[in-house]
């Protein structure tokens, strides 16, 4: 195995693609590092993409956020006008493991490590993010919910990665909320996930919502029903009803020692329900 660390997009793309799918991504590396010392993977090569400009920093983007793929856990907790604007990103971010590992974890290898309980990726796509990734081909933008295909499986192509997360701007009154459950009190893998994303008008009304669970499903499950009985209501109990309904109908969780079918499915309705009372609290605020 040897390690390479490119300086630019073009060098790291040339890389990937050289080592036809026998090549890995070093971001943060917490979950790589594991990966390798558990004999899991065996890469040819290890592209460290830390030089690279176009993976750091968080910057203003059109009225909304610009976060490169090799941004921490810790830099994001760290950064006001983006906790301020999107607090349930940076919730389910900032629940990746340990404050040591928080210092090194990144989102977007939250993201295409691809594990079906990922806290950083539901409320990612109840917000609407998009990736930036580029690859031999050039360019090209993509929703995040397409990034995760089944579990440890993504849909990048060969020789390509995310350089960044592109969050939208905020509407007034419109904020999210991320929620987990754990067996453990803390530093565990969650048996369920809920990200709700949503807008109120001036009445309080809910104009626009988007519910995603995790950890019930080989990948995030994005929950239409539990949106559709937010929108138009005050998000008030009768609609908390419902999309608690909604959400554990949606769940398709198993059965491990971690947690039970119909304990894992319970639950998810009402993670979704209390995810939505915060994130509308949080937007009448």
């Amino acid at each position: 195995m040897r390690y390479e660390a490119p300086g630019s997009v073009d060098e790291a793309v040339k890389l990937l693609a050289d080592a036809n799918g026998a090549a890995r991504i070093l971001a943060g590396g917490t979950d790589l590092l594991v990966q390798l010392r558990a004999g899991m993977i065996s890469p040819e090569v290890v592209v460290d993409i830390k030089n690279i400009a176009e993976t750091e920093g968080i910057t203003a983007d059109g009225g909304g956020f610009c976060i490169g793929s090799t941004v921490s856990g810790a830099a994001m907790g760290e950064h006001a006008d983006l906790c301020a604007a999107w607090p349930g990103v940076v919730e389910g971010v900032e629940l990746i493991g340990s404050t040591q590992v928080q210092g090194r974890a990144t989102m977007v290898g939250n993201l295409c490590n691809a594990s079906p309980a990922a806290d950083g990726v539901p409320a990612l796509i109840a917000a609407g993010a998009t990736c930036t990734i580029v690859g031999p081909k050039g360019q090209r933008e993509v929703p995040v919910a397409d990034i995760p295909t089944g579990p440890g499986k993504n849909s990048l192509a060969n020789g390509e990665f995310v350089i960044n997360v592109k969050l939208p701007a905020r509407p007034a009154n419109a904020s999210d909320a991320y929620l987990r459950m754990i067996p453990r009190t803390e530093m565990d893998i969650a048996i369920v996930g809920a990200g709700v994303n949503l807008v109120l008008d001036g009445s309080g009304t809910c104009t626009e919502a988007c519910v995603v669970l995790g950890a019930v499903g080989p990948k995030t499950i994005t929950v239409a029903d539990a949106a559709a009985a937010l929108v138009g209501s005050k998000v008030d109990d009768a609609a908390l009803a419902a999309v608690a309904a909604a959400a554990s109908a949606a769940a398709t969780p198993i059965d491990d020692k971690r947690g039970t079918v119909a304990y894992r499915t319970k639950v998810a309705g009402v993670l979704a329900s209390r995810a939505a009372t915060i994130a509308a609290e949080r937007a009448r605020s």
